[in-house]
């Protein structure tokens, strides 16, 4: 029952955050691989420069924000679980959903 919940206010929260910023999405955003077994993702897109990322529980609290300077994302305390992690440019912006296992 417990499951059920989360993966519910899972959907809600991604639901949420994909309807607020569509126009706006990031162009050519890879994010891989997606679930992450490895402790680290790799974030690409045609934007250059900096990204700053967000990343969040299911419940929407964010439990990690940095810089991206280059593609590879570094995870290596983050739990086993499923988020939402969200991916800001200077002008445009992408949510995902990120599986850790």
């Amino acid at each position: 029952m417990k499951n059920i919940l989360y993966i519910l206010l899972f959907i809600v929260t991604s639901a949420t955050f994909a309807q607020q910023e569509k126009s706006m999405e990031i162009e050519g955003l890879k994010m891989y691989p997606n679930p992450v077994t490895q402790g680290k993702v790799f974030i690409e897109s045609t934007a250059t420069g900096p990204k700053k990322i967000i990343l969040f529980d299911v419940f929407g609290t964010p439990i990690m924000e940095t810089v991206l300077k280059t593609k590879e994302l570094q995870l290596p305390r983050i739990k086993a679980g499923i988020y939402v992690i969200r991916i800001f440019t200077e002008e445009q912006t992408s949510t995902r959903k990120l599986i850790i296992k």
